[in-house]
């Protein structure tokens, strides 16, 4: 989930549109959690949010700040473990133990845990350097046998940084071999992966949000969409003594992941420097607060979320050729919704053309506490670097 090596080389993109190309439709199969029957809640009102391997007593103030799922288990699962999360209410993915699968606490498991970062080389046990990444086949092979043993529920495999970053050194013999991601994705259900651009300490990568979209784009292509697209998001300083993830990077973030077609998030809150602290976002007054806010948002429009995309309905130019503005189209409960994000850290003014029928139509700016106009079946708003503008038009054309 995250390293300390130094980072080296240059962005080359393979294999999929570059942020700010326009988003590929999601198929029915990438969004159906309802195919297992133990899975991830299939309730149009359910999104996952997901935070990484945090210790079970925090579960209550994770599940305050709009937390609905617990990603990994330090040396666990355990039957204590697993109770705590229940009392909590709290969903976990977890590795496929012998506890999990006889626990009375069972309900609460909604997928099997299949490793982190395999793309990676892999440390040695004898502190003595590295081994090239875990093959692909390898992961295949052990995700037939976690699901010989379970199939009711889905497996999650994380992979790292080289999804979005092909230079990425921690990949060691196999860096710049993004060939390599189509057979990882043979062995999981539920694909995500981690790259924290706020606080990346390689320039080439260093405060460009977009890196997380690319990944999200990159792993819908290489599954063809047959595999349901979770990511990681960055939530604190992590090992960057200078720099901390603002609340407007983390929203980006977000938007962005959901907007290219992420179906789950996860928050990696852990800290390392300058001290050790494990749920760092709960003690942090300014992060906490702006993460909870937004976790709000994102259940309130879980349904919306959770509905089919609309292609072709609306389109966007960006005054700026450079800076592209990414849209996701909805409709749920006779609302249609456009949720935009800015993809440079930029300014810019957006147009976005609707179909006639919408000529002189009212646009709630949700969150925000202003309103915009349909004119001539078109309308602008103006977005700062990064910025993300969500709207709702009452009715569908």
């Amino acid at each position: 989930m995250i390293t300390a090596a130094i980072l080296a080389g240059s962005w080359m993109i393979w294999g999929a549109p570059g942020p700010g190309d326009p988003v590929p439709a999601l198929t029915q199969t990438s969004r159906d959690y309802a195919r297992w029957t133990q899975g991830i809640p299939s309730d149009p009102a359910f999104f996952p949010i997901a935070v990484w391997l945090q210790a079970p007593r925090n579960a209550q103030r994770f599940r305050d700040a709009g937390i609905n799922v617990y990603v990994g288990l330090w040396q666990g699962p355990t039957e204590s473990q697993l109770a705590e999360l229940q009392s909590a209410g709290m969903h976990v993915i977890c590795d496929q133990n012998d506890v999990a699968l006889r626990s009375s606490y069972a309900d609460i498991i909604v997928g099997w845990m299949h490793g982190d970062e395999p793309d990676n080389a892999q440390a040695r046990r004898d502190g003595q350097g590295y081994d090239p990444p875990i093959l692909p086949g390898q992961i295949e092979a052990d995700y037939a046998q976690i699901q010989q043993r379970d199939p009711s529920r889905p497996v999650l495999l994380n992979l790292g940084q080289g999804v979005a970053f092909d230079q990425w050194i921690g990949r060691g013999v196999r860096r710049n071999h993004p060939e390599d991601y189509p057979a990882y994705l043979r062995g999981c259900d539920i694909v995500s992966f981690d790259i924290y651009p706020a606080v990346h300490d390689e320039p080439t990568v260093a405060g460009k949000l977009e890196f997380v979209a690319q990944g999200v784009t990159r792993l819908r292509q290489w599954s063809d969409d047959r595999k349901i697209v979770w990511n990681c998001i960055e939530a604190s300083r992590i090992s960057n003594t200078q720099v901390k993830p603002t609340p407007h990077q983390i929203r980006a973030e977000v938007w962005m992941s959901l907007i290219h077609g992420s179906r789950g998030l996860i928050y990696f809150v852990h800290q390392f420097q300058p001290r050790f602290s494990e749920a760092s976002l709960l003690e942090d007054p300014e992060l906490l607060p702006a993460v909870t806010a937004l976790n709000r948002q994102l259940h309130s429009l879980a349904p919306v979320l959770n509905s089919p995309s609309v292609e072709g309905l609306v389109s966007v130019q960006s005054s700026d050729p450079a800076v592209p503005v990414s849209v996701m189209c909805k409709q749920h409960a006779g609302a249609t919704y456009l949720f935009a994000v800015g993809m440079r850290n930029v300014p810019i003014r957006a147009t976005f053309r609707l179909p006639a029928a919408w000529h002189a139509a009212r646009v709630e700016v949700l969150g925000e506490d202003r309103a915009l106009t349909v004119r001539d079946g078109q309308f602008e708003d103006a977005f700062d670097g990064y910025a993300v503008h969500l709207y709702r038009l009452a009715g569908a054309p």
